[in-house]
């Protein structure tokens, strides 16, 4: 059974909810009898989101909302609030997934670090700073999920943008979750999400069809929503190619860097290709 805040009338805010995974988690929330409002970019693609939603929802369009939004923005996040608030009551469930990856160089431009910053970063930190005080107030179970990343964690050579930006989601979510569980009254939840490689537009390259080695979005909302339901913090999602034991060597050899001191991102030194080998293959 999913986790009580994800049951039949309840209220779900779904950010980039127009497109990936995050139009998936809509999709399975709306079936399940909840009231969703999704908030993304792109007049044209919320459209079609909000008609496909209200199709799946048991109650139609009167339980289906979609706000233009820029996560960046904390006024528009603000004023996203207020309009679900006003039309549902207010919030249950949110997911702070928006996020863009549009590649990223150390010495690039300034602008592109602050665009990726401002809606990988901030947009989660607006959203659970703006909403997460009212879902408390309304004393019922409550979820915030923020869509983090492995690369967040393993911090792999090549986008260092990306990878700053879902690092930072990693600390600030596990700073929320221990404040969410010491404030008074709070029955809110906060998980953070790790997705495997999952086919969506972010991911695709240009490719029409999945790879093989790809999870596709409702895989990976429906390994989320059981792991809630388990309890789980950190939902950590394997996909067709990389089991969850590689991940986890993976994720300690990364930190193993830093108690065995290590060059920085010594998975990548040609010195420590063959250990980090053999420590993968000594599972």
């Amino acid at each position: 059974m999913p986790h009580a805040a994800m049951s039949p009338g309840n209220v779900a805010v779904v950010t980039g909810g127009a497109s990936g995974i995050g139009l998936a988690a809509a999709m399975r929330l709306a079936r399940l009898g909840m009231k969703v409002c999704i908030a993304d970019v792109g007049a044209d693609r919320l459209a079609q989101a909000h008609a496909a939603l209200t199709d799946a929802a048991p109650a139609g369009a009167a339980s289906i909302m979609a706000e233009m939004t820029d996560v960046s923005r904390v006024d528009e996040v603000a004023r996203l609030e207020a309009t679900v608030r006003a039309r549902f009551g207010g919030t249950d469930v949110l997911m702070n997934n928006a996020g863009i990856q549009p590649g990223s160089t150390m010495f690039g431009p300034t602008e592109n670090w602050q665009r990726i910053l401002g809606v990988n970063l901030w947009g989660v930190i607006h959203g659970s700073q703006v909403f997460a005080p009212h879902m408390i107030a309304r004393g019922r179970p409550g979820l915030i999920i923020n869509t983090g990343s492995k690369q967040g964690i393993t911090t792999p050579p090549g986008d260092p943008a990306y990878n700053v930006s879902k690092a930072g989601v990693k600390a600030f979510t596990e700073a929320l979750q221990h404040e969410l569980r010491n404030a008074s009254g709070s029955q809110i939840n906060a998980h953070l999400l790790i997705p495997g490689f999952v086919f969506t537009g972010l991911t695709s390259r240009g490719r029409a069809e999945k790879p093989a080695a790809a999870w596709t979005p409702e895989q990976t909302v429906d390994f989320m929503i059981e792991r809630i339901a388990a309890g789980d913090f950190y939902i950590l999602c394997p996909d067709n190619d990389v089991p969850r034991s590689l991940d986890e060597r993976r994720i300690l050899w990364a930190a193993g860097d830093i108690v065995e001191n290590r060059p920085a991102l010594s998975r990548w030194h040609p010195d420590y290709a063959e250990a980090f080998a053999a420590f993968v293959k000594d599972e």
